[in-house]
């Protein structure tokens, strides 16, 4: 049997119709999610399956996204006996993550991350805010140039390093808008501000950061059955006082995606996303170890082909 990691997608991963395959043909995936809108009293086959405004809505769209990679993650568990080398979710995703070792129940989790885009939306209330992909710069330029815009008296920090040349930076929109100019004399190829209302992974979310330790202090619980990556080190973790500690601190600091993988990638291999494929996407320019994508009853099928 191959040595497999698990993969968690983020914010961004969304869609209408999420989901709706494993509704219709696994009688746990349709109790998961009726219990998630028992849970959080939202009609979550509504928010995912049908045209609606509240999917983009932060505080919708992470209790969204983690109970589908949730549901194909317990799928897959379902039928294949396999501990995992290492979790590790991007964002919003090592709450999945958190999930799949055993250290987050999934309505908790659901619960939890709910809430987390509460806090998040609310500190980003009346703050313009916002995070623009960059392509084409390395690590270090754009730390140089947020660095020197932020000694200008803008609001922009790195927030996502996703893979070589491709890092998401955050802040307050019409900085963002400002600076596209000069990342672009600098290198950048494209300098493209997100349709998003949230500046994720930086200092404006300080209190939100905040806010979220009761709720982690309440849910998280000190049984790993393996290792998460943390986003803010890309160093592993194995308990409820690092979890609470990580956590907390990754509201505000950048997402180490590619340095995590890239510091565990000897450990697998083969990776597996739950729920989506943008990680399979990033992966291809990160690693040379293979990542297969669970978001379908196909591909769940094919998973299991492919690893047995």
């Amino acid at each position: 049997m191959k040595k497999t990691a698990f993969l968690f997608p983020g914010q961004g991963s969304q869609s209408f119709g999420m989901g709706k395959d494993f509704y219709n043909n696994f009688q746990t995936a349709k109790e998961m999610i009726e219990n998630a809108s028992d849970r959080i009293k939202v009609d979550m086959k509504k928010l995912m399956f049908e045209q609606n405004d509240l999917l983009e809505q932060t505080k919708y769209t992470q209790p969204a996204i983690l109970l589908i990679s949730a549901i194909a993650h317990k799928l897959f568990e379902n039928e294949m006996n396999i501990k995992s080398s290492f979790a590790l979710g991007h964002s919003l995703g090592e709450f999945s993550a958190l999930v799949s070792v055993g250290a987050l129940d999934y309505l908790d989790a659901v619960e939890l991350v709910h809430k987390r885009g509460e806090l998040m939306q609310k500190a980003c209330e009346g703050k313009d805010a916002g995070m623009m992909a960059l392509i084409g710069l390395d690590d270090e330029s754009v730390e140089s140039i947020c660095n020197s815009l932020r000694d200008e008296g803008k609001k922009i920090w790195p927030a996502n390093y996703n893979s070589d040349g491709q890092i998401v930076i955050a802040g307050v929109k019409e900085d963002l808008k400002a600076s596209e100019g000069v990342f672009k004399d600098k290198g950048a190829k494209r300098a493209l501000v997100l349709n998003m209302s949230v500046a994720s992974h930086c200092p404006l979310l300080l209190s939100a950061s905040e806010g979220l330790k009761p709720y982690l202090e309440k849910f998280i619980k000190d049984e790993f059955l393996s290792k998460v990556i943390s986003n803010v080190t890309a160093k592993e973790y194995k308990s409820k006082d690092e979890a609470l500690s990580l956590l907390t601190k990754q509201l505000i600091e950048p997402v180490k995606y590619k340095q995590s993988v890239r510091n565990y990638e000897n450990e697998t291999d083969l990776f597996i996303e739950f729920g989506g494929s943008v990680l399979k996407g990033l992966n291809r320019r990160v690693t040379k170890k293979p990542t297969l994508s669970i978001t379908d009853t196909a591909s769940l099928e094919k998973t299991y082909q492919d690893i047995r």
